[in-house]
């Protein structure tokens, strides 16, 4: 989660470089503050928000296309931010910053991180982290993160970047990044600017369901429910938490859900539609809600998807998975203009479709296949084991 959240932006899959096993360095380091359950061979689809789920769906369907992206994100972009922190940041290990690197190997352990990735520490007073680069993705917090957050605080934001990287995360927010720009190139031409912002609006919407999906991670890496609602109060209120109410907080979430009248609708709108991540208030409570659903419990028990078992997963049952979800939000919240449309009758039918409309017209733009082609519509969804 990075800049308006608090927390860091891109994260990817795989890791190839220093600084070694996440267990190992867990294993060597000074007893945890708290037991903690180990996940192993978690996958992320665990902690994955059904609408990050179906979005990455649609999205690696693009053959080509994200490989295309790892390698200029590797020739130029990656290879810069990496140099740049390497000379004007510290990295992180058992001599430099050595309670953090405890914590993150910790968190890596949790979530059966084989290879940690680079972990560097920057200068800025507020909280902040973010996951970058695709061929040999690193993470960077920030010193305000060290200075304000407790261990379990900071175990939820490690666990969060590593839930971006575990889910690959950063190709596809390059993809957004590049559409964006695309579309200011092509502002000029009428029908490709709207296709275009019709796509960037969609991938917006993606990301900021990849930040839920990130916060999820953080939660089972530090396994303090309490600690992830402190985070996200923090990062609203900044680190003196002392005269601070976690009941009023959470409170706020239903008031801004709430709004006041249709024009407070219209405003909450335009203010998130270009926004890549979920305001803290709503954040809190949308992990809150998880935990009252029994996920959480359900992953701690020991059920979860596994990665041995992630090429069997279904892409149809991703994608009704988000469109049940749009619908179920759709149906939930208490939002004037939505209450407005389901008293009208109009926008139920298509309201779970709205974000991955998006997606299709890009696969449809780049030529890829349909989400449908030779998957009949009942796969069975992805197994718990």
């Amino acid at each position: 989660m990075t800049s308006g959240s608090g927390h860091g932006t891109d994260g990817a899959d795989s890791v190839d470089g220093d600084p070694g096993d996440a267990t190992s360095a867990a294993a060597s380091a000074a007893p945890p503050d708290r037991r903690r359950v180990p996940l192993p061979g978690i996958s992320s689809r665990a902690w994955e928000h059904p609408a990050d789920r179906g979005a990455l769906t649609a999205l690696r369907e693009l053959r080509g296309f994200d490989d295309l992206l790892r390698t200029l994100s590797g020739v130029w972009n990656e290879r810069a931010f990496r140099l740049e922190m390497l000379g004007g940041a510290v990295r992180v290990d058992h001599r430099q910053y050595a309670r953090v690197y405890r914590i993150f190997a910790e968190a890596g352990a949790v979530l059966d991180v084989a290879m940690l990735p680079e972990l560097y520490v920057n200068f800025d007073r507020n909280i902040q982290s973010l996951c970058v680069g695709m061929s040999k993705p690193f993470i960077v917090i920030s010193s305000g993160a060290v200075e304000l957050l407790d261990e379990a605080e900071l175990r939820t934001l490690l666990g969060h970047e590593l839930g971006h990287l575990r889910s690959g995360h950063a190709v596809y927010r390059t993809m957004l990044d590049t559409v964006v720009r695309w579309g200011t190139t092509f502002a000029w031409v009428p029908l490709g600017a709207v296709v275009l912002r019709t796509v960037a609006a969609a991938m917006h919407e993606w990301w900021r369901k990849a930040e839920l999906s990130a916060d999820r991670a953080g939660l089972l890496a530090s396994q303090d429910p309490a600690a992830a609602l402190r985070l996200s109060m923090k990062s609203a209120g900044g680190g003196d938490l002392s005269e601070v109410d976690t009941t009023a907080f959470l409170e706020q979430a239903a008031e801004y859900d709430r709004g006041g009248d249709l024009r407070d609708s219209v405003l909450k709108l335009r203010r998130l539609l270009w926004r890549t991540h979920p305001l803290p208030v709503a954040r809190a409570a949308e992990l809150r809600r998880w935990v009252d659903t029994g996920d959480y419990a359900t992953i701690l028990g020991g059920t979860y998807p596994r990665r041995a078992d992630d090429a069997e997963a279904s892409p149809s049952a991703d994608a009704k998975a988000a469109a049940d979800h749009y619908r179920a939000a759709f149906r939930s919240t208490e939002d004037p203009l939505a209450s407005l449309l389901r008293r009208l009758g109009e926008g139920g039918a298509g309201a779970g479709e709205w974000a991955s409309s998006g997606f299709g017209k890009l696969r449809d733009w780049m030529g890829g296949p349909s989400a449908d082609r030779d998957r009949p519509a009942s796969d069975d969804a992805p197994a718990n084991t």
